[in-house]
């Protein structure tokens, strides 16, 4: 029996998303492909006082299509971005298409789960909280719609979904540990079928100041701050989103026959024991040959990197350096978070299935933005939309503390 549960495959057969660039997955695919930036100057407060001007917004949002004004009000934004992406998720993966679920979903009985990470959880909620008059009482919601473990298991509520149920929170490596330990629960046997992904709504005040003193922050003006590998990068672009995967045992995909996008065959997770915000080379290079051994690849079965590339200085320096660590200069590297801006743990499950489409379509995205590379980023970044034959491929996200997670994807056949 243990030696059945190691052997499971797992693939991924639902994709949901509200992001900068579309609230629709497939929609917002189409416009990673034609290299369209989803960033413009930020809305959701006024921040004229401050030197970090340019975000990454969900825009055309209708939190009603998923969720009861009731609801919407007592919950914070990335609970309700987290609805909205496993709620098309699940309707991708052909499992319902009304809520509560149709008989299609049953088969699953309790052997199904939700595992979503944030890093930032309610922290809008939190802010609204502590700036209101005197007067206005604090919401008696305000505690269980800012934890973390709310957007899982208001989804798991949603869509009846009464097996494992994990919040995540890594920091920006929270979405991919999301979809890395659910991966694990189907592999070994303890589930069939689990949504997984990340969620985040951090653009208030206190987000945005925090990050921005730190010195994570761009202070560049326009849509095109966001330039990883770029010498003249100077921060990433706070943003916000979800992405919400569903993963499946691939004997059950099949029998069902339900559309695979890709199959996802290794998962590594370390820690850079260093520093609480500088990383460290050799943290993420064992994560990303953690996920390769994982998932029986050598380094030049690897077709193509994902890159966490969030256009800060240290960081993109030390992610080349892994990447040329382990996998050489040859590999074409690619970030989506030149257009997307850095949606925290939403990035992760949204590069994963943004990888997946890239496996199925045989694309390579651009990454924009990029007018001179960095002579320390000494990697292939690719910068125009390229036709290629991905089999397999690498995508990583790392997080403040020293938390590396990378994913190692396959082909579906």
């Amino acid at each position: 029996m243990l030696l059945y549960r190691c052997m499971r495959r797992v693939v991924i057969t639902g994709i949901g998303a509200v992001t900068p660039l579309g609230s629709l997955f497939q929609y917002a695919w189409k416009q990673v492909k034609a290299g369209v930036t989803g960033l413009a100057a930020m809305t959701r407060f006024d921040a004229g006082d401050m030197p970090w001007k340019i975000a990454g917004e969900v825009k055309g949002f209708i939190a009603e299509q998923y969720l009861s004004a009731k609801e919407m009000r007592r919950l914070d934004p990335f609970v309700h971005y987290a609805v909205a992406a496993a709620t098309e998720a699940f309707k991708d993966a052909g499992l319902s298409s009304t809520l509560p679920p149709s008989a299609s979903y049953m088969e699953f009985s309790g052997r199904s789960g939700v595992v979503i990470g944030s890093g930032r959880g309610g922290i809008s909620y939190i802010e609204k909280a502590l700036l209101r008059t005197e007067q206005a009482r604090v919401s008696p919601y305000l505690m269980p719609s800012s934890t973390i473990c709310m957007a899982a298991s208001f989804v798991a509520r949603k869509l009846g979904i009464n097996g494992h149920c994990l919040g995540i929170s890594n920091a920006c490596a929270s979405g991919t540990n999301a979809v890395g330990e659910a991966f694990r629960l189907i592999r070994h046997g303890y589930s069939d079928m689990v949504l997984a992904g990340g969620t985040e709504a951090p653009l208030c005040r206190l987000c945005v100041e925090g990050y921005g003193v730190s010195g994570a922050l761009s202070i560049s003006a326009g849509p095109g701050a966001s330039r990883p590998f770029d010498i003249d990068r100077d921060g990433f672009i706070l943003s916000e989103g979800a992405c919400v995967l569903v993963l499946e045992e691939y004997e059950s995909a099949v029998k069902r026959n339900a559309d695979i996008y890709a199959e996802i065959a290794g998962y590594g997770n370390t820690t850079d024991a260093f520093h609480i915000t500088r990383p460290d080379m050799k943290g993420e290079a064992a994560a990303i040959l953690a996920a390769m051994k994982d998932a029986g690849l050598e380094a030049s079965d690897v077709d193509y990197v994902n890159a966490h590339g969030t256009s800060t200085q240290i960081g993109d320096k030390t992610e080349a350096a892994a990447i040329r660590e382990i996998l050489g200069s040859r590999v074409p590297v690619g970030s989506i978070k030149s257009m997307t801006g850095h949606m925290l743990a939403a990035s992760g499950a949204f590069e994963t299935a943004c990888t997946a489409m890239s496996l199925k379509e045989g694309v390579i995205p651009p990454t924009i933005n990029l007018k001179q590379k960095d002579p320390e980023c000494d990697i292939n970044v690719i910068t125009t939309k390229t036709e290629a034959d991905i089999k397999t491929a690498i995508c990583s996200s790392f997080g403040f503390g020293g938390v590396n997670a990378v994913l190692a994807l396959r082909r579906a056949y």
